[in-house]
């Protein structure tokens, strides 16, 4: 243990005593128009809990995950241990615990400031943070919702559904709205029917049913939107990913029926306060292109030109006029590539206002070899910190999980159209 002590040490001091440098790296401008493709500098493997300077961007990385016994009960195995997902919080709201769902021996709790092991615990439940209350999560599971305090094991029923049975937060994508307040679940109705609903956590009401299973094609993810005025279900219709807008009273406002226009991706709020699902698309016009959609009415704006972003988060729920691209590719393609979007094996953060403003946050370093080690970059709520995932260019090796630390003043570069 005092090994992990002195580890925790040498991060609070990295992120005081190196802000200095590590700021001149961040602050750097330019634009999409005027850069070059730039790939990562040659960078060893950080260690286990030992912070380190990226010479690319500036920013300090912690590796936070390593195969085999962490410390208090905690353990990963060797294929794979990250975060659960790029659209899921992985911290919580006041950023004292980071939750690793992925290939460790349980929901494993880290220290969310110095990653240090502190518990973990057993559930079957799909559960996800809740945004206000840092000690709770929402967790759903057959006909039950409740919220759950990991760190004392209590849990306080919301709802009994009585009439349904397996039910699923998502499922997989899951999340509440960004009060808290609400969510949206998917399940089964006594007659067989599969359904969608959406439930206030803090008045307990339970919305109508939206009937899904009547839709086209086979069942995809219903989600609440950030401010709760909408449930977005997917589904999978002649190969294509299409998309279904519903109010939460159940009536449809919206049919995207363009091939993921967008998917992986995540839902915000605007500037002007209409509610937004920011993603990928694959289907022209706009074919791999970043774009938001409004829900409401359906209108896209390109974000970003086609690249190879592969996944979107808007968990920095702080600052929603923000999204955090993971991107992928061969940067040796990408030189190759002026017209694509300069960035491949990345992260950044993007303005979704359409400016093209956008700040790097870290090279990843990792090599496409399956989904465990895809990188699904996931910021915490205030976008101090980023969590991702990585093979560090070792196809079929260990994937782990990877902390980028910002400092939290604004500096940005600017992405031209």
């Amino acid at each position: 243990m005092q090994m992990l002590l002195s580890k925790h040490g040498r991060i609070a001091l990295a992120c005081g005593a190196l802000a200095a440098f590590a700021l001149a790296g961040i602050a750097v401008a330019e634009t999409l128009s005027k850069a070059k493709f730039t790939p990562a500098s040659s960078m060893n493997l950080p260690d286990y809990l030992v912070p380190v300077i990226d010479p690319d961007t500036g920013a300090t990385i912690v590796r936070v995950t390593t195969p085999g016994p962490l410390g208090e009960g905690l353990a990963c195995q060797r294929a794979y241990c990250t975060h659960r997902y790029s659209s899921a919080q992985a911290w919580n709201a006041d950023q004292s615990l980071l939750l690793i769902a992925n290939g460790c021996n349980g929901l494993c709790f880290l220290d969310g400031q110095t990653y240090a092991p502190l518990f973990r615990r057993q559930r079957e439940d799909e559960c996800e943070w809740h945004p206000k209350d840092p000690d709770r999560m929402i967790c759903v599971i057959g006909r039950k919702i409740s919220l759950w305090t990991p760190r004392t094991n209590a849990e306080e029923v919301m709802l009994i559904a009585e009439g349904y049975r397996g039910l699923q937060f998502g499922p997989g994508k899951g999340n509440p709205s960004r009060d808290g307040r609400r969510i949206a679940v998917r399940g089964t109705r006594a007659d067989g029917a599969t359904v969608a609903f959406a439930f206030d956590l803090e008045s307990r009401q339970k919305f109508p049913d939206i009937d899904v299973g009547k839709l086209p094609g086979r069942d995809g993810v219903c989600e609440i939107s950030a401010l709760g005025n909408y449930v977005r279900c997917s589904r999978w219709v002649d190969g294509k990913d299409e998309a279904f807008i519903f109010t939460v009273a159940g009536d449809l406002v919206q049919s995207w029926t363009e091939h993921h226009r967008p998917s992986h991706g995540d839902m915000t709020i605007d500037a002007d306060g209409r509610e937004v699902y920011v993603g990928i698309s694959k289907s022209d016009p706009d074919i791999y292109q970043v774009i938001k959609r409004r829900l409401d009415d359906g209108v896209v704006t390109p974000l970003a030109p086609r690249g190879e972003a592969s996944h979107a988060s808007t968990r920095a729920i702080q600052r929603p006029d923000w999204v955090y691209l993971s991107y992928g590719g061969s940067p040796a393609e990408i030189a190759q590539l002026p017209k694509f979007a300069p960035f491949a094996q990345e992260v950044i953060a993007l303005r979704i206002d359409g400016s093209g403003e956008f700040r790097r946050i870290a090279y990843t370093h990792n090599v496409s070899y399956n989904y465990w080690s895809e990188t699904h970059g996931s910021p915490s709520p205030d976008g101090s910190q980023i969590i991702w995932s990585s093979n560090w260019g070792v196809p079929g090796g260990p994937v782990f999980d990877f902390v980028t630390r910002l400092d939290r003043r604004d500096q940005t570069s600017t992405l031209a159209k």
